[in-house]
């Protein structure tokens, strides 16, 4: 009698020949009261529902068709296929030898089965799931009597962001077939798995951070925390912690500003969160979706120096004190941003509509609040709205609000819109190029009538806000194109102010990164630093195509990583070092001879020629150059001012592709 008869059979000494492994997993199957003698998996689901499945787990299945693909050829010449399953054990997705086709649907190993160990009893795809490791299955060891004829490897594929099960994959054959090389096989590509969801993981959080890097760099007084879209706060700026302090104090709370403990959590089709937090208003959240994708959220909490209104919390702009000026923040010289400012401050007293035109990160946000801050409304809400961020049905309800009951999912009580929120102060409008055309009609109407309709309400509301707008894009030829309405392009642009680009204005680079390395340092606790003079020079002759932006960004990588009191070039990110020859400034591009010095010796004048020789092989890439020539690279800088080589660098960037 075989150890399987005996066991169904009570006989507990006939286990001692079957593995650990084996012998678990069959008692859980006789717990669950598995049927021993079933020959198939229970039927393949619905196409309409296993069309459903395959939506919810798409970045799995995205992550795994090319490395599943590049098994094809192991898996005909051994006679088998890949399976891959969700974190149920449902299959998703066959790939492999086709003469198994006829022997697989025998046994229900399709697409839509179910080959938990409830469903099937022991086998590879069930029982690597209870166990959440790999798992090798062969003939016998399989509880159910139909599927003792094969043989199977399993291996999870757990989520890179919190260790949970995601998913199956599975090589299964005929017993004939078995082969231990399919377990490393199954663990191998697993692994392949969990690095391209990490990837698409840490590609959705990059995205998400630029959209909110203007949010995040912003001079108001106001917290802001960024969520991913499961929920966890990933990034936040530094009035973020009092801000969350605040609002504790005033609930009588003393649980401290921990916000690496903040979450929220919403259903997976849904933009914002079913339930909050008692302290947190809905108003003060903003959906981040690009492309028709929600990359997360952004709560955004009333300042200590918020304006109080009966829209508090609302982005509100922070009250300037008596006698300051309200442009006072904004950091430069350059006669090209005096010239804008001159022209904001004058226009910030009157109430006519501004556009604010510039390239991305050259703080059109900043000028926005400027505006707010140095007018007469000053005391009402500043609201902000990146036209962008949404939907057309979300901008529509962001923007116009809605009455309860107005669609499917509308909050009780309704929704008070950005516009009506902005009665009586400032509602800026970022990106308003990208504001649907058949939106800016009903956007036109209120600029024109002073009345806005709720969606679902007949009753008009009065509004008397002042409009501020931004754009990157050139609205005069949106309008040509047809994308953008005349009439509302002379309605928001009754007067316009173009923000120079950062590499308009060079000469500001050194108070700005002053004023960065300063506020980091503030926020952030590094201590304070200064600016090389030549780090200075090649940060001058880069481009800056993210304008202010990205120089926060690099200022605060280079003092994260750097050691000493003075930012030197060596700590100057690589990107800027390897930009192409279109973003280095023809003083550089053109500086550097390859002529031996005079006064070196033969040794270093070789040794000379061979960094030069380095540099042009890795176009100018100081990490690389540094690899190839197996010395630090802070050696490297020495070595090029010893040789007079430092020009040379632009030189050999000049050329790369």
């Amino acid at each position: 009698m075989t150890s399987w008869e005996q066991f169904l059979g009570g006989d507990e000494f006939g286990t001692d020949a079957l593995r650990r492994l084996v012998d678990d997993s069959w008692r859980r199957c006789l717990s669950n009261s598995v049927d021993p003698q079933r020959d198939q998996a229970p039927p393949p689901m619905r196409e309409d529902s296993l069309h459903s499945l395959r939506d919810d787990c798409r970045e799995l299945l995205e992550a795994s068709q090319p490395v599943m693909a590049s098994a094809r050829e192991f898996l005909a010449e051994t006679g088998t296929v890949m399976v891959l399953t969700d974190g149920a054990g449902i299959i998703l997705n066959l790939e492999g030898d086709t003469r198994l086709r006829d022997a697989a649907a025998n046994i229900h190993l399709l697409s839509g089965a179910s080959w938990s160990e409830q469903a099937c009893g022991t086998n590879a795809i069930g029982t690597a799931i209870e166990v959440g490791q790999p798992v090798q299955i062969h003939s016998a060891e399989h509880y159910c009597s139909g599927i003792k004829r094969w043989s199977c490897s399993a291996n999870v594929i757990r989520d890179p962001y919190d260790g949970t099960i995601l998913g199956v994959v599975d090589v299964s054959g005929l017993s004939d077939t078995f082969n231990r090389h399919s377990l490393a096989l199954v663990v191998a590509t697993a692994g392949r798995i969990e690095n391209r969801l990490a990837q698409q993981e840490m590609d959705l959080r990059l995205r998400l951070l630029d959209h909110c890097m203007d949010r995040l760099s912003g001079s108001s007084s106001d917290g802001v925390i960024v969520f991913d879209r499961r929920g966890r706060a990933v990034k936040a700026n530094g009035a973020a912690a009092d801000a969350l302090l605040d609002l504790q104090r005033q609930r009588g709370e003393a649980t401290g500003a921990d916000l690496s403990r903040l979450r929220l959590n919403w259903r997976k089709q849904a933009t914002l969160p079913d339930e909050l937090p008692p302290w947190m208003r809905r108003e003060w959240l903003e959906p981040v979706v690009t492309d028709g994708e929600r990359l997360g959220i952004v709560l955004r909490l009333p300042g200590r120096r918020a304006a109080p209104s009966r829209t508090a919390g609302l982005d509100a702009a922070a009250k300037p004190e008596a006698g300051d000026d309200a442009f006072s923040r904004i950091v430069g010289e350059a006669p090209s941003l005096r010239h804008a400012i001159g022209r904001a401050r004058q226009l910030a007293k009157s109430r006519a509509p501004v556009l604010l035109l510039g390239e991305t990160g050259v703080g059109k946000d900043v000028f926005a609040q400027c505006l707010h801050a140095g007018s007469a409304g000053r005391d009402g809400a500043f609201v902000a709205l990146n036209c962008g961020g949404f939907s057309r049905e979300l901008l529509t309800s962001e923007l116009f609000g809605y009455a309860e009951g107005a669609f499917t999912g509308a909050r009780r009580g309704g929704m008070t819109g950005k516009i009506e929120a902005a009665d009586g102060g400032t509602l800026f409008l970022d990106e308003i190029g990208e504001m649907p055309k058949d939106l800016q009609p009903h956007f036109l109407r209120v600029l024109e009538s002073g009345e806005v309709y709720r969606i679902g309400e007949t009753r008009p509301r009065k509004v008397n806000l002042r409009l501020v707008a931004a754009t990157n894009r050139d609205l005069r030829r949106e309008v040509e194109a047809g994308r953008f309405r005349m009439d509302l392009f002379y309605r928001v642009a009754v007067t316009s102010i173009s923000i120079p680009a950062l590499r308009e204005r060079a000469e500001d680079i050194p108070l700005l990164a002053e004023h960065l390395m300063q506020d980091l340092a503030r926020r952030q606790g590094p201590a304070r630093r200064r600016l090389s003079p030549r780090a200075i020079e090649v940060l001058q002759a880069y481009a800056w195509p993210g304008n202010v932006r990205e120089l926060r960004n690099v200022i605060e990588g280079m003092l994260l990583i750097a050691e000493g009191e003075e930012l030197t070039e060596a700590d100057i990110p690589d990107e800027i070092w390897t930009a192409p020859a279109s973003d280095i400034a023809p003083s550089v591009a053109q500086a550097g001879e390859a002529e031996p010095l005079r006064g070196l010796t033969g040794m270093e004048n070789a040794e000379r020629l061979a960094l030069l020789r380095a540099m042009q092989a890795h176009k100018g890439n100081m990490t690389a150059v540094a690899r190839d020539l197996g010395i630090a690279k802070s050696t490297v800088y020495a070595k090029l001012r010893r040789f007079g080589l430092e020009g040379a660098v632009g030189e050999t960037r000049r050329f790369q592709i």
